[in-house]
């Protein structure tokens, strides 16, 4: 399923015109990611899942083609943690 489709499945579902189902879309994807990059901030979304940010420490790595061992430095990432009644439903448990 791409953006368009969700926008297509909002205007469907709910009747508001397209344009602003692409606002309303544009702007939840924009809130989320100027709270994980920005902020800092994870998102939680009950009955859906958490967008949270993992860090990732400073390690060394090998560099096989040039047999070189480098560092990658530490980072963040932004990551998606379904919720245990989506996680459920997607078993057929309930």
């Amino acid at each position: 399923m791409t953006k368009a489709d969700i926008i297509e499945e909002i205007v469907a579902s709910t009747g508001v015109a397209r344009k602003d189902a692409a606002t309303t879309v544009e702007a939840f994807m924009e809130a989320i990611k100027n709270s994980l990059l920005e902020r800092k901030e994870n998102v939680y979304l009950r009955g859906f899942g958490s967008f949270i940010v993992k860090h990732r420490a400073e390690k060394t790595a090998r560099n096989i083609s040039k047999n070189t061992t480098i560092v990658i430095a530490a980072h963040d990432f932004p990551s998606f943690k379904p919720a245990k009644s989506f996680v459920s439903k997607m078993k057929g448990e309930e």
